[in-house]
């Protein structure tokens, strides 16, 4: 008997985001090589691993005798599958998870990591549930090991905002993401019914416009061919509504790609005459390239977007001549865990610090291109204060021509500067923030 050729795909995708690969990115051509019909569970096991790592190694913890940091990288990763399987996926027998396991093990480690995946998963099977910190003694403890968070950024989170914020944070970031799609070109009736007439289920985001939420069996590729839409989560969208400059003459998004963002703010009625759609990478503009020549195709008109390949840190326009210039800054990502669920376990303390200097050194770039009353709109998908709030104060104390302006959005979702933040535990979106400035 061999592994079958999902868990194979299941280990190898780990073993890709081990050397540095994002996941989503690993999976795509594992996938390819799969079954349809065994995709889905695959793509579940990888992602629920990931999600739950921290609450795996502690099960197993439980029944390896030396500590798990000291095991073969591969090995480690075949009881995480294994103990998945085991704890959360009922659709497997135990004796199918074990064995499949033990399988995989004997193939990539040899006969002795074998031995050593039998007998723990065994033991994980029939000893239950280990004992986990008690939340109320040892918030921390209990969020980076039930909860599945790196300690670090826990003991932050609690730091800020308490332990009972923290939790709700830590538990939906452990939900399984919904896909949702957004109307471009067209109201959300009009996308929803063209979804409809292809047979393919979404209801609308009843805070977020132009924003559906697709049936958990939903094919996501034929929801794109049906409609003028993109797959982009409300919270974005909710950036994309603060952030629109209106009927300016030209709009820069100075990081599009992939373009969500920049196709809703130039898809929308009061559009800029004019959005140039800049990125470093060109790879990812021809996805925003592709994305704009379906929407139009669907929707019966083309978003006026000119794209161009273009360091954001030495943007190629003229100084001070810009209305409106968007700055969607790298970031650590920390408010889209649920759905990265890898970049929880790839981010550390350090990114912060450099990713800081770099986000920093963009918004200097993007302000020096907006002429006297135009608007400069900083955002990231990140929850952390050095990342978003700081950054802008920063900003602010040092450019005394700018200051925050909010655009459209619920009052609940500004803070007291007017800046925009959502939270993901509060609306099961993303988490997002951006500052729209005035400048002069």
């Amino acid at each position: 008997m061999s592994a079958t050729p999902a868990r194979s795909a299941a280990l190898a995708a780990l073993r890709a985001v081990r050397a540095g690969e994002l996941a989503d990115r690993a999976l795509a051509p594992l996938l390819e090589g799969l079954p349809p019909d065994v995709r889905p569970w695959t793509l579940e096991l990888v992602y629920g691993t990931l999600r739950l790592r921290g609450r795996l190694d502690h099960r197993l913890a439980a029944h390896v005798r030396r500590p798990l940091r000291s095991l073969e990288p591969d090995m480690l990763d075949v009881l995480r599958l294994g103990a998945y399987q085991l704890g959360e996926m009922a659709s497997v027998p135990a004796y199918a998870a074990v064995s499949q396991s033990v399988e995989l093990a004997k193939r990539v480690s040899g006969a002795g990591a074998a031995r050593l995946v039998n007998a723990v998963l065994n033991a994980l099977s029939r000893g239950g549930e280990p004992a986990y910190p008690p939340f109320e003694a040892d918030a921390a403890g209990y969020l980076s090991s039930w909860g599945s968070h790196p300690a670090w950024l826990v003991e932050r989170w609690i730091e800020r905002w308490g332990a009972a914020t923290t939790r709700a944070l830590v538990e939906a970031d452990n939900t399984r993401p919904d896909v949702f799609v957004r109307a471009v070109g067209v109201s959300g009736e009009e996308a929803a019914a063209g979804l409809a007439a292809a047979g393919i289920a979404a209801e609308p985001v009843a805070a977020v416009d132009g924003s559906l939420r697709l049936a958990s069996s939903a094919d996501t590729l034929r929801a794109l061919e049906a409609a003028p839409v993109v797959v982009q989560d409300p919270a974005a969208s909710l950036v994309a509504r603060y952030a629109a400059p209106g009927q300016v003459a030209h709009f820069v998004d100075l990081a599009a790609a992939p373009g969500g963002k920049t196709l809703a703010i130039a898809g929308a009625e009061d559009a800029p005459a004019l959005t140039v759609a800049a990125d470093v990478a060109a790879e990812r503009l021809a996805l925003l390239i592709s994305n704009v020549r379906r929407v139009a195709a669907r929707a019966g008109r083309t978003p006026r977007i000119a794209p161009i390949v273009a360091d954001a840190r030495m943007p190629p326009f003229r100084s001070g001549g810009i209305d409106a210039v968007m700055l969607d800054a790298p970031c650590t990502g920390t408010g889209t865990l649920r759905r990265h669920a890898d970049a929880r376990w790839r981010i550390g303390p350090r990114d912060l610090v450099a990713l800081g200097s770099l986000q920093a050194e963009l918004i200097e770039a993007a302000a020096e291109l907006v002429r006297s009353g135009g608007i400069l709109i900083y955002a990231t998908c990140s929850l952390e204060r050095e990342e978003n709030e700081a950054q802008v104060e920063s900003f602010l104390d040092a450019h005394r021509d700018f200051r925050v302006e909010p655009g459209p959005a619920e009052p609940d979702l500004l803070d007291a500067h007017g800046r925009l933040l959502v939270m993901p535990h509060q609306l099961g979106f993303d988490g997002a923030f951006a500052a729209r400035m005035r400048r002069g």
